[in-house]
């Protein structure tokens, strides 16, 4: 069977990615998130959650400026995820559902240790690291070129059709609304992830595919059943 959890990253960055990762939930395919905790808006991230209780919710952890090339860095790091884990259980009222991290950090392999370590303490799936196979086609820049074909509804079509197989999948996705004043240099393919992902033409060739949408909050009991 085919499960497939579509994770949006960077909740709490700003508000207008707030507001599209909520609407690419409750109006679209997206099932699941990523926090960031220590964002002027992650708390507002999180009271937006609440009224979202089947969106499982991660923690994006936020490393700029840890390198973990030293002892000494590597030692601050751990502590300093440890904390934005704590800040998290804080904002949200409870644990993660999953671990990954802002740009995909955690593949570095200096800091990948305490990632591992983390993830195996809280028992908790890191992203490329548990059963979930991760897939990141789904975004719209590369080459500082804005590529919006890639997140179209006809190329996420043709992703579902031919690119997601048995098993538990995690796609990520960006969505969210323009704001002048948070430019990140990924701002109108934002706005095209949530029009693709709210698309009902998305939704039959889900179907089509016998692709079942799930999210974090199943991953213990889906585990069971495929391991079945």
């Amino acid at each position: 069977m085919k499960f497939l959890i579509v994770n949006g990253d960077d909740f709490g960055a700003s508000r207008g990615i707030n507001l599209g990762i909520l609407e690419a939930h409750l109006h679209g395919i997206l099932t699941s998130t990523s926090l960031m905790v220590n964002s002027p808006h992650s708390a507002e991230a999180a009271d937006l959650a609440r009224g979202a209780p089947e969106l499982s919710i991660g923690l994006h952890a936020d490393l700029d400026g840890h390198s973990g090339r030293t002892a000494d860095s590597l030692r601050r790091l751990r502590l300093e995820l440890h904390d934005q884990l704590r800040r998290f259980e804080r904002l949200v009222g409870r644990p993660p559902t999953h671990i990954d991290s802002h740009h995909n950090v955690h593949r570095n392999p200096q800091v990948l240790p305490a990632f591992l370590e983390l993830a195996e303490k809280e028992g908790l799936p890191l992203r490329e690291h548990s059963p979930v196979r991760y897939f990141s086609k789904f975004y719209g820049q590369w080459g500082g070129r804005t590529h919006l074909e890639q997140i179209s509804v006809e190329s996420l079509a043709r992703m579902l059709a031919t690119e997601i197989s048995d098993g538990i999948s995690e796609l990520s996705c960006h969505p969210g609304r323009v704001e002048p004043e948070y430019e990140t240099g990924y701002s109108v393919e934002r706005e095209a992830e949530i029009r693709t992902l709210c698309a009902p033409f998305v939704r039959d060739v889900l179907t089509a595919n016998s692709i079942r949408l799930v999210s974090y909050h199943d991953l213990g009991r889906l585990l069971k059943q495929v391991s079945a």
